[in-house]
């Protein structure tokens, strides 16, 4: 088993910034995959951004790439998810996820998810 629980949401204006952080329990955090998705309300739950155990690859959505940078730190147990030119469509609830066999843009390939955490941005 391994426990996630995501801090570091709010509401932040248009063109703001906010870093979200997952704190992991349980087994070895460094064997797996993390990743980030959100979901709006109404909307499906969609990827936002993967790391690799070592940190070594990360992949992003279009709608985030170039804005948010994903990050982990496998000593602290914790993975990060900076967003800056923040913009109201993502405003959504964030999750972090973990991914046993690797990295991966389908949610159905995460095993175990945080509660999330709700990100506002107002225009």
């Amino acid at each position: 088993q391994v426990q996630l629980v995501e801090t570091g949401g709010g509401l932040v204006q248009a063109g703001g910034s906010l870093r979200l952080s997952c704190a992991a329990s349980g087994r070895t955090f460094s064997n797996y995959a993390m990743g980030w998705f959100r979901q709006a309300p109404g909307k499906e739950r969609e990827f936002v951004a993967a790391i690799s155990r070592s940190a070594g690859i990360t992949d992003y959505a279009d709608s985030v790439k170039g804005r948010f940078t994903v990050s982990r730190d496998n000593p602290n147990n914790a993975v990060h998810l900076q967003m800056n030119s923040l913009k109201p469509s993502d405003t959504a609830v964030y999750y972090c996820a973990v991914a046993q066999r690797g990295m991966s843009r389908r949610s159905y390939n995460y095993e175990y998810w945080g509660q999330g955490t709700q990100v506002t941005v107002s225009s």
